[in-house]
């Protein structure tokens, strides 16, 4: 379960040019030095190129309005404003969207953005290429896994979505893009380095300007490195929890057996800023006959006690030849009751994004699932 064995890419290039955006400040004043900016006026060019990558988003240098004309062409010269390629794009009828994204060669992602009904929404973000948690109600975790994405990759995803909203720039009133959440392809915790470089990019306010607060990182309870995420970002914590005994987990959750429930309670209960006001949130899918009884529920108030928490109820998002079914919604309500009553809110999560394959456990599979029938199909042809 290290990640070790996992090397990172190597700084993204466009035609032979590195790409800027998604790069820290720290690392954009580097590459500015390295073509020969004045040591005296680095600290301002550096300011001026971040702010009108992260805050107008621009995608040509000669847009760069208080930069003279020759300093745009040097930059120009060397360095590329250019998004990775949008490979497919879909929109559900609940207004969610799903966005196939290439990286790299052979380096394919997903990201979801998912509206709210208050016009705000989220980003759902993907962390890895593949998964190696092996979740059994998880699609995802069907697929092998190829690499950690980079902060700056990380941070691309969330770039790529302003461009499509039309949300440039940043202090455009009433964005759409509020929030960003580490739910999507891949364990973040696996990927701490560069999940926490990341957020700080995000952070920036003279930037992206998205608040720590508006950050959520959801793990499946890599629990050595949940008090260093909290740390490093002062980011939201979400866990993903989905059984509140041992054994049960075990069998549904093969992580829990390196990092039991009394471990990972404790990491939780140690979070660092934990309060009323910053509540984890507890993610549980509901599995027919699996989870979903009043026991089960009484389990798991028994396991949150003590803990600023609250809980988000899941209904199951089936895929093919998946062995579970969703419970049935009466069953679901009444678990809800139950953890309501014991003082936990515990919100039943309306399925986005269905239609699109964009629903938590779905993404990417399904995607290199129709690339794998269309490679069968044009062997057979030939």
């Amino acid at each position: 379960m290290s990640t070790t064995l996992i090397s990172n890419a190597p700084e993204i290039k466009a035609d032979d040019k590195i790409r800027l955006p998604g790069l820290s400040r720290a690392q954009i004043s580097e590459h500015l030095a390295a073509i020969g900016i004045d040591p005296k006026k680095l600290k301002m060019r550096t300011s001026q190129v971040f702010q009108w990558i992260y805050n107008h988003g621009v995608t040509e240098f000669d847009q760069m309005s208080n930069v003279a004309k020759p300093m745009q062409v040097k930059l120009a010269e060397h360095f590329s404003l250019t998004r990775p390629e949008i490979i497919e794009r879909q929109v559900s009828v609940d207004g969610t969207r799903k966005y196939l994204v290439r990286m790299a060669p052979g380096i394919e992602v997903e990201s979801v953005f998912i509206p709210n009904v208050s016009k705000t929404g989220a980003l759902c973000v993907s962390s890895q290429v593949g998964c190696t948690l092996t979740c059994k109600f998880c699609h995802t975790g069907t697929q092998r896994l190829v690499r950690n994405l980079t902060a700056q990759e990380i941070v691309l995803q969330v770039m790529m979505t302003r461009d499509d909203l039309g949300e440039w720039p940043t202090t455009q009133e009433n964005r759409k893009l509020t929030n960003v959440v580490f739910m999507g392809m891949g364990e973040p915790l696996y990927n701490t380095d560069n999940v926490a470089a990341a957020i700080d990019i995000l952070a920036d306010d003279t930037g992206l300007a998205i608040g720590r607060r508006r950050v959520t990182v959801s793990t499946s309870g890599v629990v050595p490195d949940i008090a260093k995420i909290g740390e490093r970002t002062n980011a939201m914590l979400a866990i993903s929890l989905h059984a509140a005994n041992d054994e049960l987990r075990e069998q549904i959750m093969p992580i829990n057996r390196k990092y039991p429930l009394v471990d990972l309670m404790e990491a939780c209960r140690n979070y660092p800023g934990l309060s009323n006001a910053r509540r984890i949130t507890f993610e549980y899918v509901m599995l027919k006959g699996i989870n979903d009884s009043p026991k089960h529920a009484r389990e798991l108030i028994r396991l949150l006690e003590g803990i600023p928490a609250k809980v988000n109820l899941i209904p199951f998002n089936p895929w093919p030849d998946s062995p579970y079914e969703c419970s049935d919604w009466a069953t679901i309500e009444r678990f809800g009751v139950l953890v309501n009553k014991a003082g936990y809110a515990a919100p039943i999560r309306t399925p986005r994004g269905r239609d699109i394959l964009a629903a938590c456990g779905q993404l990417k599979s399904e995607s290199e699932k129709m690339r794998a029938s269309q490679k069968r199909k044009l062997e057979k042809e030939k």
